[in-house]
């Protein structure tokens, strides 16, 4: 289906071009156009050919996101939670060198996380990651407010839903992380330091 006709059935904002999509919908790609994220999150992800999905990044608020930033096939955009965004030309040439860099830089933090050999590590480092990014400071610690699945999060660190599910039981059950409804985390950063050394 043509992006026009996909955006022209989405609810808009006239005035600023604001998109709204709903939680866990697919925002549509275009090989000429970018997507500015003005609220909510998103993670751009793939697939292989086993159905395993692969996660290629986590975006929020200022974000930009869009095919023509990834040479993968197929590039998907899914919100996490209800979105606005706004649709760019890509004929600003900083801003898009400026988006980017920011996807190296966060493709570069993502295999940094993704190269510990064990897994419990990897989702700590995801953790903390997550909280330092995108996290706000509540009286017990950073919280993580993108109602991210374990699924998402086993996306995240090429791991199982059932492995992640566990592992979080575990940090819960030695401080570490506060789980709450909606699939918000509260990290204590006092209580992960010493998982970071």
């Amino acid at each position: 289906m043509p992006l026009h006709t996909i955006i022209s059935g989405l609810s808009t904002d006239s005035d600023r071009q604001k998109f709204h999509f709903s939680r866990r919908s697919l925002i549509p790609s275009k090989k000429n156009a970018l997507w500015q994220i003005e609220s909510g999150f998103v993670m751009t992800y793939t697939y292989l050919e086993d159905g395993t999905t692969v996660a290629l990044g986590l975006w929020g608020p200022g974000d930009i996101v869009g095919e023509m930033l990834s040479k993968i096939k197929p590039y998907c955009i899914e919100c996490l939670t209800n979105v606005e965004a706004n649709i760019l030309a890509a004929d600003n040439l900083q801003q898009f060198t400026d988006a980017l860099l920011q996807h190296i830089h966060q493709a570069e933090e993502l295999m940094l996380i993704r190269s510990h050999k064990k897994v419990e590590s990897m989702l700590i480092q995801l953790l903390a990651w997550l909280s330092n990014k995108f996290g706000s400071q509540v009286e017990t610690g950073r919280l993580i407010n993108m109602r991210l699945t374990h699924e998402d999060l086993a996306a995240l660190v090429c791991s199982t839903r059932v492995t992640i599910t566990r592992l979080l039981g575990q940090l819960e059950d030695e401080g570490v992380i506060d789980r709450m409804s909606l699939n918000r985390i509260i990290v204590k950063k006092e209580n992960i330091w010493y998982y970071e050394i």
